[in-house]
C-alpha cells in the first residue's frame, strides 16, 4: 500500500518495517506523523543522526544525508572525526522532511544539544542506564538521587523514557560552552552516585558497575541524545516518553510504543510542558566537574593499565 502526505510519497506501508520489530512500515509513517508537531520543534535546526532499518539487514545508523535525498532536504555541513571528512547532516525542520525520513525508514531520531551554527548548548543530560537484568525500579531510584543532585545544587530537570530500558534526565541550560556543559554533567553524576553508592554508579567500565545503574554523564557538550517521541528499534517499536515526576515510579516504559502513544500521550505536548526554563550553571559545579576525568578517555587509559598488567601477570607466572 503506498500513500502521499505533504507531498511526500509514501511506500510499502503495509510490509514489515525491519527483522523481529513486529510493525509494519505505515505504523512507523503513523506514528511519526502523529507527534510531527511536537517532535519536529524537538529537531529543527539540529544535525540529524538517525537510526535506520532494513528488512534482511542489520540497523544502521546514519549522519550523511542519503544520496538521492529531495533538494528541499536541508542539511549542514559537520565535520566527522570518526571518517576525517566533512559530511552534510539532515535538518528535519517540517513536517515533510519528517515523513521523507520515516519513508527511508529511520526509526530513531538523535540530535545535539548544540543547534547548527551555535556555540552554546541547550541543555545537559544524565542518561540512567540499569544493569543487566535490572527492572525498571532501580533506574527510577537513580533517577531520584539525579533530582535531588539538581535540587541541592538549584537545577531542575524533567525526565523521560529512553524507549529502552533506561530514563534520560534533561536539564535546559543557558550561557554555557559545551566544555562546560559537559564538565557540570560529569560533576552531577558524581553528586548523584554519592547520594546512594548502593543505587548508582558513574564506572564507565561495565565490569567495575557491580549491578548499579550507571549514571552515564557522556551524551552532554558534543553528543547527542534520542528525542522524546522518537521511537527505538526494538520489538513493537517502543517510544522515549516522557514522565511526569510523580509518576514516574509507575511509569511503564514498554507500553508506549508506536501505536499506542497517541492514546496514552494524549494530544499535548507533555515534554515542552515538563521541561523548566533555561538555567544558567553555578559556578562550583563547572569548576568540580573539570576536576572529573572525561569517562572515556579514563576507560581508555585504564583498560590499557589492565591489559599491561595482565600480560606482566602472565610473563611471570
Amino acid at each position: 500500500m503506498d500513500d502521499e502526505r505533504d507531498g511526500v510519497r509514501l511506500t510499502s506501508l503495509d510490509s514489515p518495517l525491519g527483522d523481529g520489530l513486529e510493525v509494519t512500515k505505515g505504523d512507523l509513517v503513523d506514528h511519526l506523523d502523529a507527534f510531527a508537531d511536537r517532535l519536529v520543534p524537538l529537531l529543527a535546526g539540529r544535525p540529524l543522526s538517525v537510526m535506520r532499518v532494513r528488512p534482511g539487514a542489520a540497523p544502521f545508523m546514519q549522519r550523511n544525508v542519503p544520496k538521492g535525498a529531495p533538494d528541499w532536504v536541508r542539511t549542514v555541513p559537520v565535520w566527522s572525526a570518526s571518517t576525517s571528512r566533512e559530511i552534510h547532516q539532515v535538518l528535519c525542520d517540517d513536517r515533510r522532511t519528517l515523513l521523507w525520513l520515516a519513508n527511508q525508514r529511520a526509526v530513531e531520531f538523535h540530535v545535539p544539544f548544540l543547534p547548527a551554527g551555535a556555540a552554546q548548548p541547550t541543555g545537559l543530560v544524565l542518561d540512567l542506564d540499569p544493569p543487566e537484568g535490572g527492572d525498571f525500579a532501580c533506574v527510577v531510584a537513580a533517577a531520584e538521587l539525579v533530582r535531588r543532585a539538581l535540587a541541592d545544587t538549584g537545577l531542575a530537570g524533567a525526565v523521560k523514557t529512553s524507549g529502552s530500558k533506561g530514563a534520560h534526565v534533561v536539564v535546559p541550560i543557558r550561557d554555557a560552552d559545551p566544555v562546560d556543559a559537559a564538565a557540570a554533567t560529569r560533576a552531577l553524576a558524581a553528586r548523584a552516585a554519592r547520594l546512594d553508592p548502593q543505587v548508582a554508579t558513574t564506572a564507565y567500565i561495565k565490569e567495575d558497575r557491580h549491578g548499579l545503574v550507571f549514571v552515564d554523564s557522556t551524551r552532554s557538550g558534543t553528543g547527542t541524545i534520542v528525542a522524546a517521541y522518537s521511537p527505538r528499534v526494538r520489538p513493537g517499536l517502543p517510544v522515549s516518553a516522557p514522565v511526569d515526576w510523580a509518576d514516574l515510579a509507575s511509569a511503564d516504559p514498554g507500553r508506549v510504543t508506536v501505536r499506542t502513544a497517541a492514546e496514552l500521550l494524549g494530544t499535548g505536548d507533555p515534554w515542552a510542558a515538563a521541561l523548566p526554563a533555561p538555567q544558567e550553571l553555578p559556578a562550583d559545579l563547572v569548576a568540580e566537574g573539570h576536576t572529573i576525568p572525561v569517562a572515556r578517555v579514563a576507560a581508555m587509559h585504564e583498560g590499557r593499565r589492565r591489559a599491561r598488567a595482565k600480560r606482566a601477570a602472565e610473563d611471570g607466572s
